[in-house]
């Protein structure tokens, strides 16, 4: 039988609120309203689903104008975004291919806090979600709780 003698209890952490898995974001900036996003602790750097990519310099600034489809399953609806590069990177995916990405920086609101972050672009036009956000971007903001969702955007029963 084991001792409990060593085991120390701490306060649980109320300093940060929680996420779910899964949250409804904004990207003010981008002109992006609405775009469902996977909390992804497992990857360092954020990633937003862009295709279209045209790289431009303006005004001595490396700037960068992508499309988007903010609504998964639903090709119709287009966002025109333009942003700052300020980085290129290649970045390992999940399936451990590498890919050479344009990196900008942006705001996001997640449950009424809003922030700046960088994202890298990447077309993922198949995959389940248009968004991944690492953990970079979380980073001494919030919890994440994996059994919950859309924490920050359910409407409370009544």
């Amino acid at each position: 039988m084991q001792s409990d003698k060593n085991i120390i209890l701490i306060k649980p952490l109320t300093k940060y609120p929680v996420l779910g898995w899964r949250e409804w974001v904004i990207l003010p900036q981008l002109g992006i309203d609405k775009i469902k996003a996977k909390i992804d602790t497992g990857a360092r750097t954020s990633a937003l689903h862009a295709f279209a990519l045209e790289p431009f310099t303006e005004d001595g600034r490396n700037r960068i104008r992508f499309d988007i489809h903010p609504l998964q399953h639903n090709t119709d609806v287009v966002v025109t975004c333009v942003a700052d590069v300020i980085d290129k990177r290649l970045v390992t995916d999940s399936g451990g291919h590498e890919e050479d990405r344009y990196v900008i920086e942006t705001l996001i609101t997640i449950g009424g806090l809003t922030w700046t972050i960088e994202i890298t672009l990447t077309e993922r036009e198949t995959m389940l979600f248009r968004m991944l956000i690492g953990r970079s971007a979380l980073r001494k903001r919030f919890l994440v709780n994996p059994a919950r969702s859309f924490v920050t955007t359910r409407q409370k029963q009544k």
